[in-house]
Order: C-alpha cells, then structure tokens, then sequence
C-alpha cells in the first residue's frame, strides 16, 4: 500500500499554497496529491478556492512523479462531454499520470448558490450513470459514438486528438454506497475509491465488489482499491490533544468513524490493518494547508 496526499480545495486554496504542496507532496515522497472538487464549503465559512481543472493543469506540467486528481468531480455541474475533454488533455500534459474521480454529486449548498440542479437522490444517480457512459465511449470508442439519454445525448462525436493513453485516464468512482456506487464501480470503474472505512469494514465491502466484478464478467484484479480518510497526526501528544480539543474530538470517536489517528510512528499499526484488507492506495486527509513542516515529519513516520 502507498501513501498519498488528499486536500480539501475549497478549504483556503490558493495558488501558493497549491504550488507550496505540489512541491513538497513530490520531494517528500508522497505517491499522489488529490484534491476535491467543490466551489464552497458546506457549511460556513466560505474560503478560497481553485478551480478544479485550472489547477489540475498546472499541476500537470510543473510536476514530474506524483499521481494526481480529483476526489471527486460531481458530474452535476460540469458536462461529461467537456470533462471527458479537459481530463484526456490534462492527462497528456502529465504523461499518464491524472487519475479522473467522478461522483454523483452531494452537497446542497454549492449547488443553491451557484444555480446547479442537484436532483433527488434516484434522478442524480440515473444522470450520473448516463455520464459515465458517455465519458468512457468518448475516452475508449475508436469511432464515433452516438448516444441518446435522457440527459445527455451524442451525435457521431469523437474526441480529437484522441488521448495519448489507450483508452484515456483510469476512471476512479468513489463512494462505499452499496446500492448503486459499487455497481457503477464494476461496470465502468479503472479504481474503486472508499471512504472513512474501518479495517473489518472494508474488507466487507471489498469481499462484496469482488462478486460484483464477477458478475459482470472482470476479474477482481482488475479493480484497483483506494481509499480516502481523515487524519490527525501530530509530533507530540500534547500537540495532538490540543488539536482535538480545538476541534471539540476524542481519539475514540475518531477511530471509530475510521479517522487514522495518532502521533509520529504510531501510526503505522493502523496503516498495516488497511493494507492487510487488499488496499493498495491510501489518500490520507491533510487539513492544514500551510503545515509544510507537519507534512514532512508525517513523510518520514510513514514512508
């Protein structure tokens, strides 16, 4: 299992701090740096925010290693025509290296402010299906691919150029929802990304998406598994109780919501309970934009 960095960009995310972290992320070692994709908090305060693909491009061409992309794009505010386009170019630009997060799509607030239709839960989920199917026949088709949904519709569209990779980026879907997201997962996804799982958890539903991709005729292997969490981590206990009690958190709490938690190397029994489950990536949640410092004691605990 491999370490990567995941943060919240609507979370204060400026160009420097975004330049700061991309470089630190690549000289500490760090597999990845992913980023959400939302224009706002959800609750206030609102704070800056970069737009996704913008800074995806940067990141692209003034990185040389790290894996990277969105955790996730909801398909609600964009269409899949022009991410289907803006992730095959940026994927370019990087060499392979963009991994495309897509979701359904979750939080009101953004939606409301800026004049997006969320949908009810059955309907968002129907048009997200249908966007994925036009991303991945845009990315993957050969020739021309017409399309009539109830959403989104094609008409012998092609992309052009067509990416460099075969096929296009990996295609990650994230989410533990046992209803519909872990059946889009293996019908369409390169990447399975879970969230906030304990051990026993996840390996549940890592046992249950394995029959889901034999069912539809893949093999388990073929699915590679992630999974994004919370983390607290500090260099003393003192610094981490004063980080919780700020927050008004216990460890208990948070180990229980699946929060990996602790300070310096102790943390590391928790990373082995995770890989011991078949994960082969974890996006560790880094909340403090400017804590370079942190980040490089966090390196070299882990890595």
């Amino acid at each position: 299992m491999d370490i990567a960095i995941m943060i919240e960009g609507q979370n204060g995310l400026t160009w420097s701090r975004w330049q700061n972290l991309a470089a630190a992320v690549e000289d500490l070692g760090f597999a990845g740096l992913y980023r959400s994709d939302h224009f706002t908090n959800a609750t206030p305060p609102d704070k800056e925010s970069l737009e996704l693909w913008v800074s995806l491009t940067w990141l692209a061409s003034h990185t040389r290693r790290i894996e990277f992309g969105p955790l996730v794009s909801p398909l609600t505010y964009r269409h899949p025509v022009l991410t289907a386009r803006m992730a095959a170019a940026v994927d370019d630009l990087s060499g392979g290296r963009l991994t495309l997060g897509l979701g359904a799509g979750w939080q009101e607030r953004e939606h409301s402010m800026f004049g997006f239709d969320l949908l009810d839960l059955k309907p968002r989920f129907d048009r997200f299906e249908e966007g994925l199917e036009v991303i991945t026949r845009l990315l993957k088709s050969q020739v021309p691919v017409s399309y009539g949904g109830q959403y989104f519709q094609l008409q012998d569209a092609v992309l052009l150029p067509p990416p460099l990779r075969l096929g296009g980026p990996r295609l990650l879907i994230g989410g533990n929802g046992e209803k519909r997201t872990m059946s889009l997962v293996a019908k369409y996804a390169d990447e399975w990304n879970a969230i906030f799982a304990l051990p026993a958890e996840l390996s549940r539903l890592n046992t249950r998406m394995d029959g889901l991709l034999l069912a539809a005729g893949r093999q388990p292997s073929s699915l590679r598994r992630s999974m994004m969490t919370g983390l607290r981590f500090a260099t003393t206990t003192k610094d981490l109780d004063a980080q919780l009690s700020a927050r008004g958190q216990t460890v208990a709490e948070l180990r229980q919501r699946g929060f990996v938690i602790g300070v310096g190397e102790e943390i590391n029994q928790q990373l082995t309970e995770l890989e011991k489950t078949g994960l082969q990536r974890l996006m560790l949640q880094w909340l403090d934009l400017d804590d370079l410092q942190g980040l490089s004691v966090l390196a070299k605990a882990v890595l």
